[in-house]
């Protein structure tokens, strides 16, 4: 590890006071911010560095997390366009998950993290409910331990009302979690993570929740689900049960800020307090959202309320990419839509979203979303110098509406350089992109799959 000196560059830190230096320097040592400021670094420190990388005309940010994706579906992109969630389902994700192997998990996600590097992303959520072999998993964490992506496994599960081939015993979820838990959570420096995700309300039975809860509180990990996506999916939530999404987890226990409720579209006034009141993460992915029809999210209502919201791409075959530079104008765009308010969520309200929201999602809100004396070095630089942006008056203007994921220069996670002028340095891409294709290829020969 070394010394790197960024200087020159609009530094927005996203600190509580939203603190920006229209032409600071940010010194990283090892995997931590180290010193940071305005203008020139001063001599002394300057010395410190080993290596020096000019962001003239460029915005200083922290990495972004995208708090929810499916790192499989990079091989079923564009599979089933135009179709609702339950059938979405049927035609595109079950046919194809059915059949994946180890190979298949790991060149999926390889190059979906690459993709996310190339957005502005430094950590990942990645809702991994395909477990047609151990290797499947397996082959994701090696994927992100090689790409240097800060990464959580949440390892999605459903023990009912599930497609067979994906169902999975409580025996089974216990056994996999534990080998899982002990072989990958905490490695490469802290990087890679694991949590539990039981995949939906009604896919899951409530003694198994309440089990692997407790387990979750055991290894002090948190649990990610997808909650009230749809209307049907709540109705059907209310016929089973008798209650709502949020509130058959309340009363399950499981409400804390170790939980993250991903979607959260069709919630009612008391959900929202419920959430508000056990701290409870929010995760939004409004692409997704209107990609699949299923509604927009109350999300400047929940921000108003002081509910932590993150923000997140969803898997690439209800979107049809992870760009979260697209996250980002999708969020405030469909926020004014909704509630016919220009002023509903602004560009710093939805960056601190994309940062801060997302490392509350993480469960590292200390340690990453901004840039902070101690913090990780999780460093994105986003070039401004395009006819997309210039003349830049206002830096969080630029980034949440004028630009895409080209715009990224420079990542860096954990102190190190991941993307370099716009060049994946962790990765040969090229040989990754031809690698999915063939693999790809494979996996629909297998499954049966033609297009």
């Amino acid at each position: 590890m070394s010394n790197i000196l960024i200087k020159n560059g609009t530094v927005l830190t996203l600190d509580d006071a939203n603190t920006r230096y229209p032409k600071g320097y940010v010194l990283a040592k090892d995997d931590r911010i180290l010193h940071l400021g305005a203008g020139d670094a001063p001599e002394a420190i300057a010395a410190m560095a080993d290596e020096v990388i000019d962001a003239e005309l460029m915005v200083v940010m922290p990495g972004m997390v995208n708090a929810h994706t499916h790192l499989f579906q990079t091989f079923i992109r564009g599979l089933a366009d135009d179709r609702p969630l339950l059938e979405w389902l049927e035609t595109a994700i079950f046919p194809v998950a059915k059949a994946f192997n180890g190979l298949d998990g790991y060149t999926a996600a390889k190059l979906g993290l690459v993709e996310n590097i190339r957005s502005g992303v430094t950590s990942v959520i990645d809702h991994q409910y395909v477990h047609t072999e151990g290797a499947v998993d397996d082959g994701v964490y090696r994927a992100a331990e090689e790409t240097g992506v800060r990464f959580m496994l949440a390892y999605g599960w459903a023990d009912m009302n599930y497609h067979p081939s994906l169902q999975l015993t409580l025996a089974h979820i216990e056994k996999e979690t534990r080998r899982l838990y002990e072989t990958w959570h905490g490695r490469a420096n802290g990087r890679l993570n694991f949590e539990f995700a039981p995949v939906i309300p009604w896919g899951c039975s409530d003694a198994s929740v309440r089990h692997l809860d407790k387990l979750a509180k055991e290894w002090k990990v948190g649990t990610h689900i997808h909650v009230a996506e749809t209307r049907e999916e709540v109705d059907m939530n209310l016929r089973s049960r008798g209650n709502r999404h949020v509130e058959w987890l309340h009363d399950l226990g499981l409400m804390d800020r170790s939980l993250q409720l991903v979607h959260s579209v069709w919630l009612d006034d008391n959900e929202l307090a419920l959430i508000r009141d056990s701290g409870a993460v929010v995760v939004h992915c409004p692409v997704s959202n209107m990609y699949l029809a299923s509604g927009a999210a109350r999300i400047p209502e929940m921000i108003r309320m002081g509910i932590p919201v993150a923000l997140a791409s969803d898997g690439p075959g209800s979107n049809n990419n992870q760009d979260m530079m697209e996250v980002l104008k999708t969020t405030a765009l469909l926020a004014k839509l909704s509630t016919l308010d220009a002023m509903a969520l602004l560009p710093f309200d939805v960056l601190r979203c994309a940062c801060r929201g997302g490392a509350a999602a993480f469960g590292q809100a200390d340690s990453i979303g901004s840039l902070e004396i101690g913090r990780k070095a999780d460093i994105v630089l986003v070039d401004l110098d395009s006819p997309f942006a210039m003349p830049v008056h206002h830096p969080e203007s630029a980034l949440v509406y004028n630009l895409s994921a080209q715009a990224v220069d420079t990542v860096l996670i954990d102190g190190r350089v991941v993307m370099r002028d716009k060049v994946v340095t962790v990765v040969d891409e090229r040989q990754l992109l031809h690698d999915a294709r063939a693999q790809c290829a494979n996996l629909f020969s297998r499954a049966g799959v033609s297009i």
